[in-house]
């Protein structure tokens, strides 16, 4: 079998904030139009990676970084525009952070900072994400009204249509489903197999099973070690590489 392209190289990651070290000399390739789910226990480590990866770790207190992130080839810590990595490298944090405009312009706005004026290409763009991110049929008759006007639930879609309008080539989603319903969140699961074609997306989990129907791969993270990372089939069978990755995706603990 030929092996895909590396979209990221993580090579001996250490974070620490303060004294405290989060991550551990963690080394492994993230592969081109990949889904990889990341699963651990609490205060494993899993939010502060994804952190990484768009730098918006620079902004916490206390955080420092040793070793390298590449992406393409190219160090992050290295670039020219963080701005620019970051539309490259789509975020979806936990909870819904909506900007205080309407739901049209919640999605427009990136694409417009970045230079998208042409209002039908703009509609467009606006309605493929909301659409993408299973919302457009809700919210399609009331565009102009305020995001914050949303149930969470909604408020979370928004949040993920918005990453989206980047047009992002990676997606990093931390607990995407954590404020939307069971239906919702397997619209969305079918949305994200769909836009492997089109991007590389590391999904961070508390859900087992959401890892195990959605990721081509899985890593297995512990108080900050890196325990294992292999095929999604061989990570769930009853012989994966660890005693520890076994114990976990089965309840033993965690």
């Amino acid at each position: 079998m030929v092996t895909p392209p590396k979209k990221i190289e993580v090579a001996g990651l250490q974070v620490w904030y303060g004294r405290h070290e989060v991550l551990k000399n963690l080394s492994f390739d993230v592969y081109d139009h990949e889904i990889l789910a990341i699963i651990g226990p609490a205060q494993s480590g899993k939010t502060t990676l994804l952190k990484v990866l768009n730098r918006t770790l620079d902004s916490a207190a206390g955080a420092t970084l040793k070793g390298t992130v590449k992406i393409d080839g190219e160090d992050i810590m290295k670039v020219r525009s963080v701005f620019d990595l970051r539309r490259k490298v789509g975020m979806v944090s936990p909870l819904p952070v909506g900007l205080p405009m309407s739901i049209f312009d919640n999605v427009a706005f990136a694409p417009q900072q970045a230079g998208l004026t042409n209002r039908t290409e703009l509609a467009d763009r606006v309605e493929r994400c909301l659409r993408q991110a299973a919302l457009w049929d809700e919210v399609k008759d009331r565009l102009r009204t305020l995001g914050s006007k949303l149930s969470g639930g909604q408020q979370q879609r928004l949040t993920i249509a918005r990453a989206l309008s980047h047009q992002p080539e990676i997606l990093c989603l931390d607990e995407f489903s954590i404020a939307i319903d069971p239906v919702t969140t397997m619209r969305i699961e079918e949305v994200l197999k769909q836009l492997r074609s089109q991007m590389t997306i590391l999904l961070v989990t508390n859900l087992v099973q959401q890892a195990k129907r959605l990721a081509d791969r899985t890593l297995f993270l512990l108080s900050g070690d890196l325990v294992e990372i292999d095929r999604t089939d061989v990570i769930f069978s009853d012989h994966p590489a660890q005693r520890k990755t076994y114990e976990y995706v089965n309840g033993i603990f965690g």
